[in-house]
């Protein structure tokens, strides 16, 4: 046996300071395995937060009803995102080149769902190792000579530059841990302690 929802209202619910039972938001169905007409209170995330909620079921003819306390879980999202500067043609030289800096540039394309993923792994390693390690994201869309000048056929890639020089290239979207591991041994290679 099937149930068939008649109606069903999600209209916004009040701030609590102003809400009143009678103005909650009801979900109204018909469900024939219960033996009758439900109504729920309809759960409010408030900025996206665990929250305690008050549900009220009640079956339609009989009076009063049981209250329950069950906790609502809602993912919650970063408060800001992170950015990774862009590198372009015009800045390459100055940003890369002549760094006094260790460099990471990511080589992405707003269409490449991989380079999406990549992305906060680049700006957490670029928040990490601030003032150590220059980071930049550069559009191969946008700045095609520059990814045909360092042989750029996949993306993500990720290259490595100290003193204007490409050091490593990791293609792919690597997990942190291996771009970590590929910046520790460029620098254990430049203080000559081989790992």
């Amino acid at each position: 046996m099937t149930a068939v929802i008649e109606s069903v209202a999600f209209p916004r619910t009040p701030p609590a300071s102003r809400r009143t039972p009678s103005r909650w938001a009801v979900l109204a169905s018909v469900c024939p395995v219960l033996g009758g007409s439900k109504a729920v209170l309809l759960t409010e995330a408030r900025g996206l937060k665990i929250s305690k909620v008050s549900v009220r079921a009640a079956v339609v003819g009989a009076h009063g009803g049981r209250s329950v306390r069950r906790g609502a879980l809602v993912c919650e999202a970063r408060e800001t995102t992170m950015e990774v500067p862009l590198a372009i043609k015009s800045t390459w030289q100055s940003l890369v080149m002549k760094s006094d800096r260790m460099v990471l540039v990511s080589f992405w394309a707003p269409w490449c769902g991989p380079c999406r993923m990549i992305h906060p792994v680049i700006a957490e390693i670029a928040a990490e190792y601030s003032g150590k390690l220059s980071c930049f994201e550069l559009n191969t869309d946008d700045n095609p000579d520059i990814a045909i000048q360092y042989g750029i056929r996949s993306i993500p890639t990720v290259i490595l530059f100290k003193d204007g020089e490409k050091k490593d290239a990791i293609i792919g979207a690597a997990p942190k841990n291996t771009l970590l591991a590929a910046i520790q041994r460029f620098v254990f290679s430049m203080l000559g302690l081989g790992k």
